[in-house]
């Protein structure tokens, strides 16, 4: 069951468009010159921010272009940063193009992904660094990587609108099905003690992830 009590439906790739969609609809029209102050708490810009999203977007799908994806620990393409204490990515937006360039290859990535995600092998498992994963554990990967980082960056741009409260609860109940967010006498969704709005729920996915992913070899 669904935290609304709705029977639970597969993340899919309509989840990952949803996400990427609402992503550049936040982040579209900030002004070039605003980019490179840095994303939230991150030592990285909001420019690298965002190729580090639209990166993640592309390996997640890229996994699942192998005939036998969890048969390499990765797919072996160079890596490379900017700057030192830039992120390490294997594709980078054209600075020439702007901010909406990379909002287009976000776009692009997401699709690419969404499209994977719907026509792989459900069953089928490809690795990642918390342990493997099916097609759908990618596509709430992605979302989450999504939300989060548009929240980084949007929060630094003064841009920030709260993300679609279902599918942040969609994401959490494929990714930490034990983490319950109930409503609160009040009337507020609340996680433990804390009240749970969409955005106190990336925060969630960031306290937890790595604690809730070391569990078991699969999830």
């Amino acid at each position: 069951m669904s935290r609304s009590g709705e029977p639970y439906m597969p993340v899919s790739g309509q989840h990952v468009r949803q996400a990427v969609a609402y992503c550049v609809d936040v982040l579209g029209g900030v002004p070039a010159a605003q980019w490179d102050e840095r994303a939230g708490g991150l030592e990285w810009t909001c420019w690298e921010t965002l190729e580090h999203l639209a990166d993640d977007l592309l390996t997640y799908a890229l996994r699942f272009g192998l005939a036998q994806p969890n048969a390499v620990p990765r797919v072996p393409l160079r890596i490379s940063s900017d700057r030192p204490d830039g992120p390490a990515n294997v594709i980078f937006g054209d600075r020439e193009a702007g901010p909406g360039g990379l909002l287009t290859v976000v776009e692009a990535c997401g699709g690419l992904l969404a499209s994977v995600v719907d026509t792989a092998d459900a069953t089928a498992l490809a690795p990642h660094v918390f342990g493997a994963s099916d097609p759908e554990g990618f596509a709430a990967m992605g979302v989450v990587e999504t939300l989060v980082h548009t929240h980084d960056i949007a929060q630094s741009l003064d841009h920030f609108r709260e993300p679609p409260q279902e599918l942040s609860e969609q994401v959490l109940a494929r990714l930490f099905p034990d983490v319950r967010v109930v409503d609160s006498p009040l009337g507020h969704r609340t996680h433990r003690d804390a009240r749970s709005s969409p955005s106190d729920e990336l925060a969630l996915v960031r306290r937890t992830a790595q604690p809730q992913l070391t569990h078991g070899a699969c999830w």
